[in-house]
């Protein structure tokens, strides 16, 4: 009819459905990004876009955009045949992502004690409990992610937000090597240099605690490279 007014789009018709792509993706991208830091998938393990899209549900998209977000940060390895895997790291490569920690750790540790109070070093503590439970469960993915949680918790203190995500990004590149480093440590308690961490922050004692970050967090990696 001649003058009708056409009802605006969208007004009279269903709400369209939130666009859900970014949003499986960026699940996808960050289930498996934490399953990787923690050592949940093994060096040099397959991964295909069609076992990831069946494994969260999603369609291939979003599965090959958290795949390339993972290949982007080192988490994963793309081979000029299109093979998607965990990195299985040479004794070269540990070396390297060991002396990044040694550079970076002692330094996001150091710049985190003016603000090392007595609730942190509480939390700290409470998270050397969990790590003995895990331990004595023999749990190698749980013990990952509680130390690491262990760093994360002191180091976010040190409000350095840039140095802290470069160390996540090495932690994530570690994550299947340290699962692996985890079957030769045996370990039965909980790590010798956390207490003393914890006690280098009690004391105030800087040197104590670069060395002790340090210690902790190369030593172990030294036995995949000998």
């Amino acid at each position: 009819m001649a003058g009708r007014i056409a009802p605006l789009p969208g007004l009279l018709s269903p709400p369209r459905a939130p666009e859900a792509l970014p949003v499986a993706h960026d699940r996808v991208f960050r289930t498996l990004r934490a399953q990787i830091m923690h050592g949940e998938l093994e060096p040099g393990e397959a991964l295909t876009l069609r076992g990831i899209g069946a494994r969260f549900g999603v369609s291939m998209t979003p599965a090959r955009e958290a795949v390339r977000r993972l290949v982007a940060e080192g988490a994963l390895t793309l081979s000029s045949s299109g093979r998607v895997s965990t990195p299985e790291l040479s004794p070269e490569r540990i070396e390297e992502l060991a002396a990044i920690r040694a550079l970076l750790e002692p330094e996001l540790a150091s710049r985190a004690l003016p603000r090392a109070h007595n609730a942190l070093i509480e939390r700290l503590q409470a998270i050397n409990g969990t790590i003995a439970e895990v331990v004595a469960k023999r749990d190698a993915v749980g013990y990952i992610r509680a130390n690491l949680e262990f760093h994360r918790t002191l180091y976010l203190r040190a409000q350095a937000p840039a140095m802290l995500a470069m160390a996540e990004t090495v932690w994530l590149q570690l994550g299947p090597t340290m699962r692996k480093l985890y079957g030769r440590l045996q370990r039965n308690e909980v790590p010798y240099h956390h207490r003393l961490i914890v006690a280098a922050l009690r004391a105030g004692d800087e040197p104590g605690l670069r060395l002790a970050i340090r210690t902790d967090v190369t030593q172990g990696l030294r036995l995949l490279i000998g």
